[in-house]
């Protein structure tokens, strides 16, 4: 017990940010509807929070630096509240786009120092139990937030209120915390072009999984209601999507330990071709035929980054692992700030099944450029183990530290 109770105060703050910020991109999306805001204007949202999260990772270590772990934990808390409060009070598509950037803001320098934080206090022999509770804590947080949107009123002043009082919860924890605070560590040099040069298939990959779960995170209540699914029926409709991606995560592991990691991802990409084709095509499914389609969907799409991760991390060194973790959130935020607009104004144009579409052709990309990497160079020698890899902040390759340092 001794563990788990040393990290209490990180991991609830962990659950109360998570149910904050994950529950805002869905109840924005339904809230944007009872508003008339447009499809091109709901996916502008999504983008905009994406815009908000690099800027917070990049500039969240440079903050603890000038202020220390707490008092940049609650400037950043209070950023994302303001964003929350503020959206009742100016009801425009663009302002909304502003406070989401803050929200992103939020969410990326809350994770930033809760890593920092996290990294100062574990060791090797607690490295591993505290990793797994900290991803338990992360996605069982995440899957109640996409279920947020069933009980709270969109377009409400209510709605957002609750969503911010969560938000200002997290606080709490750490400021209540009799811990002493860590010494911050220095922020990675960010390289985006390492990612590049260790594997082109592993940042090619990373931008498909920030297209698959970025678009579908932002833009699914879109797709939901052109289906006519219920607003409660939307929230269990993105939690199948998280669901499923929680239950691939020690299969796909087991084979990306296994067998070579191009052929998982080539493998894991025709599978979600499929899915998307098929919830594509079958416009007539009745309501659990669509829940059932998320929730395959999340299976095939969610490890991709995790594989592609674990395939650079193959051809690296040890001593780069923690600037090519953050070389590979760079490109998934450079995807990911991307992929709601452009599925918004697709869906637009051609109806809902175009955000299944633009997927799958994304991942169509994926399987021929993996293929063709395939016959560039043979894959590594000595690989190192697969791990889930959160996309919360630049400093998670430092927490994650020894998980793929070979001996």
């Amino acid at each position: 017990m001794r563990l788990p109770l040393s990290f209490a105060a990180l991991f609830l703050s962990v659950i109360l940010l998570q149910l904050s910020s994950g529950g805002v991109g869905p109840l924005d999306a339904i809230s944007g509807f009872a508003l008339g805001f447009t499809s091109a204007e709901i996916g502008l949202l999504g983008s905009a929070h994406f815009v908000g999260f690099f800027v917070g990772c990049w500039f969240a270590p440079r903050l603890m630096g000038s202020v220390g772990h707490a008092r940049a934990f609650a400037a950043f808390t209070a950023t994302g509240a303001i964003g929350l409060l503020a959206h009742m009070l100016i009801l425009d598509a663009y302002a909304w786009a502003l406070m989401r950037v803050a929200s992103g803001l939020c969410v990326a320098g809350c994770y930033t120092v809760i890593e920092a934080w996290m990294q100062a206090k574990v060791t090797n022999e607690t490295r591993g139990r505290a990793m797994g509770s900290y991803r338990v804590a992360d996605m069982g947080a995440s899957l109640v937030a996409q279920l947020l949107i069933g009980v709270l009123e969109p377009a409400h002043y209510v709605s957002y209120n609750i969503l911010a009082l969560l938000c200002c919860a997290a606080i709490l924890p750490l400021a209540l915390t009799t811990s002493p605070q860590p010494e911050t560590p220095t922020a990675p040099r960010l390289r985006p072009r390492l990612a590049v040069d260790r594997s082109p298939l592993a940042a090619a990959g990373v931008i498909v999984a920030a297209l698959s779960s970025a678009s579908f995170r932002m833009v699914g209540p879109v797709y939901g209601q052109g289906v006519g699914l219920d607003v409660d029926q939307i929230a269990i409709f993105l939690a199948a999507f998280v669901a499923g991606g929680a239950l691939s995560q020690y299969p796909v592991g087991w084979l990306a330990d296994k067998f070579d990691r191009r052929w998982v991802l080539i493998w894991l990409s025709g599978a979600a071709i499929l899915s998307c084709t098929a919830t594509a095509m079958m416009t007539g499914l009745d309501t659990l035929g669509i829940l059932l389609m998320a929730g395959l969907f999340g299976l095939t799409t969610f490890p991709i980054y995790s594989v592609a991760a674990a395939h650079a991390h193959d051809f690296a060194a040890d001593s780069e692992r923690v600037e090519l973790s953050a070389a590979l959130m760079f490109w998934y935020a450079v995807g990911a700030i991307a992929a709601p607009y452009v599925a918004s104004v697709l869906m637009t144009a051609f109806g809902p099944p175009a955000l299944f579409v633009l997927i799958a052709a994304g991942h169509a990309v994926l399987v021929v450029f993996g293929l063709v990497r395939m016959r560039a160079r043979p894959a590594a020698a000595d690989r190192t183990p697969y791990v889930y890899a959160p996309r919360t902040s630049f400093l998670i390759g430092r927490l994650m530290g020894r998980a793929r340092d070979r001996d």
